[in-house]
């Protein structure tokens, strides 16, 4: 009876302890998955050949994790203890231990610090510094100069000189080659020439990360390798009955859509318009075609278009010419080519300014005059403000 008493006795231990070892376990697990103690965004800089326990003690002291022990558990269960990449990560409010160790260990560029941004603009070219504001998580600029009219701030070049920063490029929307490439030369830390530069429109506008010692050329390379894999998935899946003979044409009307509308939700209209008029044998008559003759992608031409201007013959005097011009004018950005290949269907023929930043469409030379004249109205009301001057008609 003793020996029955005791077994019974060790079998309900050992249920007991196995049912707390599994409660901690389910316990453990949850942690490892729950939200995180952190109320605010972090930082985490893992080391070249950093160890996961110096991670995990970094990340307790900084009030991001509950429990080092856990989060050191939780990879060593996953099989990710071992896989943990160079790098700084942003850790966002409230993360879990499993998010975490998931962005630890992919690796890839660094997710936070501090970062200096070159941006080529349609009209001017910023570099700015920019760090984390760890109450929304999100990238601000905390100092920022045009290269072309300042000096270089200290704070800038100090963080230029640090080993973490992140360097980056980015290139909007309506750039040209040219801007682009002038950019790429007065970069510092870059070598080589740029070399023979792509052919308009060939460069995809995007932010890219940049290295130091990076050859110039490569990142023109890479550029317009992403634009030439954008507008052929977008060829492929364009819309039936467009008047393109290919791609090249494609993107040509989409450089034109580009540098007639900043506004996305226009873009499709804009491209309806150019569409119908080819359909019908017109003229573009678009003001970006002329102005390009005239400046070559190389700057801004500060100043309306003259009389002579509109009517010279060029090979991008669309007022003159029949069809496309014979390239690009600018790098038109995935939302111009898309809307290019998947216009609105409409029958306008006519578009103007309207005042607010967007244009006024018309399918008629009568309603496109009325529209004219009711913006030569708002315009003088302008000029007599603050002395804008120049109507943009799209034709």
């Amino acid at each position: 009876m003793i020996w029955r008493h005791i077994a019974s006795n060790f079998l309900t231990l050992l249920i007991v302890i196995l049912i707390v070892v599994a409660g901690t376990i389910a316990w453990a697990r949850h942690q490892y998955v729950a939200p995180g103690p952190s109320t605010r965004a972090e930082c985490v800089r893992v080391p070249q050949n950093g160890r996961l326990s110096d991670v995990s003690k970094q990340l307790g002291e900084q009030g991001v994790i509950s429990s080092p022990y856990i989060f050191r558990a939780g990879a060593d269960y996953e099989g990710k203890s071992g896989q943990l990449k160079y790098g700084s990560f942003l850790v966002p409010p409230q993360a879990s231990m499993s998010d975490i160790v998931a962005a630890i260990t992919k690796g890839g560029n660094s997710t936070c610090g501090t970062e200096v941004v070159y941006r080529v603009g349609v009209r001017e070219n910023a570099v700015a510094l920019r760090e984390i504001n760890p109450d929304n998580a999100h990238y601000e600029d905390v100092a920022r100069y045009n290269p072309q009219t300042e000096a270089q701030p200290e704070r800038i070049q100090a963080a230029l000189e640090g080993p973490d920063t992140r360097l980056r490029l980015t290139v909007a929307e309506g750039t040209t080659v040219w801007q682009v490439a002038q950019v790429l030369r007065n970069i510092p830390f870059l070598k080589g020439d740029p070399g023979k530069l792509p052919p308009e429109g060939a460069l995809a506008p995007d932010t890219y990360d940049l290295t130091r010692d990076q050859e110039r050329s490569a990142i023109l390379g890479t550029m317009a390798s992403r634009q030439t894999d954008i507008l052929n998935a977008a060829w492929e899946g364009r819309a039936e009955g467009l008047p393109y003979a290919s791609p090249q044409e494609a993107l040509i009307m989409a450089s034109i859509v580009e540098k007639e509308t900043g506004i996305p939700d226009e873009r499709r209209r804009v491209a309806s318009v150019f569409v119908n008029r080819l359909e019908q044998g017109m003229k573009l008559q678009t003001d970006p075609t002329v102005i390009y003759g005239v400046t070559k992608g190389q700057g801004v031409l500060d100043r309306g278009l003259r009389a002579s201007e509109l009517r010279t013959r060029t090979p991008y005097n669309t007022y003159v010419i029949e069809g496309l011009p014979p390239t690009p004018i600018a790098n038109p950005g995935r939302e111009a080519i898309d809307a290019t290949m998947h216009p609105d269907t409409t029958e306008y023929l006519f578009f103007v300014a309207d005042g607010s930043g967007g244009h006024a469409f018309a399918t008629t030379l009568e309603e496109h005059n009325a529209n004219v004249a009711r913006w030569r109205e708002t315009e003088r009301q302008n000029n007599q403000r603050n002395g804008v001057q120049g109507v943009q008609t799209g034709g």
